[in-house]
């Protein structure tokens, strides 16, 4: 989970800083391995950008110990003081390896007073196309938007784009945060975090954690099917996405959660009705489905806003979020298949109907086929399944005896 410090960026002379770094440069923080900011250094890198491969840095700013001792423990030390809070900074290494900043109104120094970041308050759009990144010394930028909106930070990314500087925004709360990070796909390169409260800290490492989860690619088994069987009415979850999903991509369900299917999107061309890229038909209300954190929930449960993962053939994953959920009365087939590894029987419902699919394997390297529609599915065709612990509390996977049958 991750968290925001609380960092009001205060006054003080460069000579006030200047004397604390001389009167320590001989003591704890020369020792200090972290204590001398580079321009590549960063307090943690939570995830790779996938576009730019570049890491996002997350600095802190706060007087609340708590919150220090929280932000080290998830890997951030980059911590920015005020001059008059210089003891503080001490104090804090005594206990803890940190890499201390300070700051004055326009600028940000390292321990050995050279400056790592320039400071731009923007609150106009007037001021930020003043901001001339290249003609700073100074490796860092940090912009402190004074009216905050969503357009300036996406007029920030649009201005940094070509720009060699690394860039990050003052940010007090964590939804804010996830909004620099993420404007126009690419994000700010960073940001300084300005509270005094633990909460965000946990906040935004649980973010860090579901966007580095996106990277992890899931080990997809494949499975052979044994019986195929209508099995009258139900009520099936439509789940329609605020993302377009490609051919081989789709959702993870099951009814059981030893074992969930990837079911396929309607994303593909299909005789019997226009494709709808956003959706997936994914199975009665009672089925699993495979959500961010390692978790489960019930198709019955989602709704406008939760976040779910879509998985390709190669088990490539990525967040989406759910835009609408519809649950309607339709005829349902189930499906069983065999794992051959350990002979167990996995089952799914699903709605019997042409535009409804379980992607198949991958064979070798070459894309065969994408996935079976369930009306033309037949006993020994193989599906993908993503095989997991059985036993769960709250959709948390648990140790514990259990049987479904």
């Amino acid at each position: 989970m991750a968290l925001l410090s609380q960092i009001g960026f205060a006054h003080f002379t460069p000579s006030s800083s200047s004397s604390f770094a001389s009167s320590t440069s001989n003591t704890h923080f020369r020792n200090n391995p972290c204590s001398s900011m580079s321009s590549s250094s960063s307090s943690w890198t939570p995830f790779e950008d996938i576009d730019n491969k570049k890491s996002k840095k997350v600095w802190i700013w706060t007087k609340n110990k708590q919150v220090m001792t929280a932000a080290v423990e998830r890997g951030w030390n980059t911590f920015i003081f005020s001059s008059n809070f210089s003891q503080l900074a001490y104090d804090w290494s005594s206990i803890a390896v940190i890499s201390p900043l300070f700051a004055s109104e326009k600028e940000i120094l390292d321990v050995q007073n050279k400056r790592v970041a320039t400071i731009f308050d923007v609150s106009t759009p007037e001021e930020l196309e003043r901001i001339r990144p290249e003609d700073e010394q100074a490796p860092n930028i940090v912009v402190n938007l004074l009216d905050w909106q969503v357009i300036p930070a996406e007029n920030i990314i649009a201005a940094f784009q070509n720009s060699q500087k690394t860039v990050l925004a003052i940010s007090d709360n964590t939804s804010e945060a996830q909004i620099f990070l993420e404007a126009l796909e690419h994000g700010l390169d960073g940001i300084v975090l300005k509270v005094e409260d633990v909460e965000p800290i946990l906040e935004l490492k649980e973010y860090f954690d579901r966007r580095t989860e996106e990277n992890n690619v899931l080990n997809l088994t494949k499975a052979t099917v044994t019986n195929i069987q209508v099995a009258g009415m139900g009520d099936r979850v439509c789940v329609d996405l605020c993302s377009l999903m490609r051919p081989g991509e789709g959702l993870l369900i099951g009814s059981f959660a030893r074992g969930l299917f990837l079911v396929h999107s309607e994303c593909l061309e299909s005789n019997y009705i226009a494709s709808r890229p956003f959706r997936v038909n994914a199975g009665p209300v009672h089925a699993y489905i495979a959500v961010p954190g390692g978790r489960t929930c019930y198709l019955s449960e989602l709704k406008s806003g939760k976040e779910v993962i879509v998985v390709d053939q190669q088990g490539r994953q990525r967040i989406v979020i759910v835009g609408r959920v519809k649950i309607e009365s339709r005829p349902l087939i189930l499906v069983e298949a065999k794992i051959d590894s350990d002979n167990q029987t996995i089952s799914i419902l699903l709605q019997n109907a042409e535009t409804v699919a379980l992607v198949c394997p991958l064979q070798g390297n070459n894309l065969l086929k994408t996935a079976f529609p369930v009306t033309s599915l037949k006993v020994g065709d193989e599906v993908l399944l993503r095989v997991q612990g059985g036993a769960r509390h709250t959709g948390i996977e648990i140790q514990e005896f259990i049987v479904e049958k």
